[in-house]
């Protein structure tokens, strides 16, 4: 089909492609190798183990879910996967994280890089106090990216990106702050998606938000796997369930059991596993 100058779908192909020309080109797994690869994680916080010897792999452009009561280590692992753990003191680490078969705790590595190709979503959303414009194309401006035409090309296709688009294409200057909780959620989602991330970390995205602006955030990463790697944590069972392709249980440090996400809500190998998705405990 020979998509008409000037039309809506030539647009916004034209617009993604600006975008992306504005970062550094992806580097796609190898099929069948995961994109991040942990070994032997150890994490301490002062003299107390908060992971112990984890291994577990992330596959590339699916969704993984680490589950597990509070106090478990789920949300530990997620920071150490773009090094947010490294603002934290008294964290000691050891054992080994790849991205691509890059080990990320190298002391070679560029943590600010890094972070670029691991994005975070929070738990509670974070937007800055600036415009949604702004909010959007905050992250490029640091990367040096100044071309006006640029920089909006960049807002629409992340906001399309994270299904807001259409909500605030009209409020574009003004303050991110005014927007509803579920929708200052999704900006943060579009900031992060504006740098072109690899991997997209959400710890907890959905825990203060409404069913209704859960349901857009679930829908969301249905449609982000296909072009991003997502990780995230959950403590809501149904929603590790509905949006997950791989499911990680962990307790008390531990990784009990990961496999298929279908395979562990059904027949899991582990007791605890049972236990805890059955609601005996957690």
């Amino acid at each position: 089909m020979q998509l008409q100058e000037g039309s809506e779908p030539a647009r916004i192909i034209m617009a993604e492609t600006a975008a992306r020309s504005a970062m550094p080109e992806r580097i796609s797994a190898e099929p069948d190798q995961p994109i991040i690869e942990i070994r032997d994680l150890n994490v301490y916080y002062g003299s107390t183990q908060a992971l112990k010897s984890v291994s577990v792999d992330v596959p590339e452009r699916q969704a993984t879910a680490f589950i597990g009561p509070s106090g478990c280590g789920k949300t530990t692992l997620l920071r150490c996967l773009n090094r947010m753990n490294d603002l934290i003191a008294n964290v000691r680490i050891n054992g080994s994280i790849k991205l691509h078969g890059q080990e990320i705790y190298a002391p070679a590595t560029d943590v600010i890089e890094l972070r670029r190709r691991v994005g975070m979503i929070f738990q509670k959303w974070n937007p800055f106090p600036k415009s949604i414009y702004e909010n959007v194309i905050y992250g490029l401006r640091i990367v040096g990216v100044n071309d006006r035409r640029q920089l909006g090309e960049a807002v629409e296709v992340n906001l399309r990106r994270a299904a807001l688009w259409d909500e605030v294409k009209d409020n574009l200057h003004k303050s991110a702050l005014d927007l509803s909780g579920g929708q200052q959620q999704r900006l943060c989602i579009a900031r992060a998606l504006a740098v072109e991330p690899e991997v997209l970390l959400m710890d907890e995205p959905c825990s203060a938000l409404d069913p209704i602006s859960t349901a857009k955030i679930e829908e969301l990463i249905h449609e982000l796997k296909e072009h991003f790697t997502i990780v995230i944590v959950t403590h809501n069972m149904q929603q590790a369930a509905r949006v997950s392709d791989l499911t990680a249980f962990f307790y008390l440090g531990e990784l009990i059991e990961s496999g298929p996400t279908s395979k562990i809500f059904t027949t899991p190998d582990k007791h605890q596993t049972e236990d805890y998705i059955t609601g005996r405990f957690g």
